[in-house]
């Protein structure tokens, strides 16, 4: 299964560092693609070093304004015009969609994902990887929108809130009919 994961390229500790390795290890294990935005920093390195390690593939779609940190080893790379063009092919290339922890660039890609996915775009399953409580608050806004009625579908439709990468896996693989 080709899996995007939108994360953080920033250095962090290893409250998320650690996590990240080992969902890694377990997307490389189980002989998954990482579809990423093709960073060679941060904690998308961490993730990329982990699927690679462990055997699996790497698919990276940089942008032109970033290639400079593209990961230079990875079995494919593209390099889009635009962050727009970017998150279009990171789409197009994946079968499931898994957000890890990250700042405004990862918060636009989850909410782009999830509207694309809420007006029927996409039918893929989408994950939220909620490592150490990272995403508690959204979790919550997003209920609060579904309760107010701001959201025509169930929010369990759009997006399924992982605590570990093991769940997060068994949610992909279950919805992809490997299990």
């Amino acid at each position: 299964m080709n899996i995007c994961v939108f994360l953080s390229a920033a250095d962090l500790d290893d409250r998320y560092t650690v996590p990240a390795r080992e969902f890694a290890e377990l997307l490389g294990r189980g002989g998954h693609t990482l579809v990423w935005g093709g960073s060679d920093k941060g904690l998308m390195k961490v993730v990329a070093d982990g699927v690679q390690a462990a055997g699996g593939r790497l698919v990276g779609v940089s942008v032109e304004f970033l290639a400079a940190s593209a990961r230079p080893n990875a079995d494919e790379m593209v390099i889009a015009r635009d962050l727009a063009e970017r998150k279009a092919l990171l789409l197009e290339k994946a079968d499931a969609v898994v957000i890890m922890v990250g700042g405004t660039g990862t918060l636009d890609e989850a909410t782009e994902i999830l509207e694309l996915k809420k007006h029927g775009k996409h039918v893929k399953p989408v994950v939220l990887l909620n490592t150490a409580g990272f995403y508690d608050g959204l979790r919550q806004q997003f209920q609060r929108m579904e309760d107010e009625g701001f959201l025509p579908v169930p929010l369990t439709e759009l997006v399924f809130f992982a605590k570990d990468g093991v769940g997060a896996l068994a949610y992909l693989e279950e919805a992809a009919g490997l299990q």
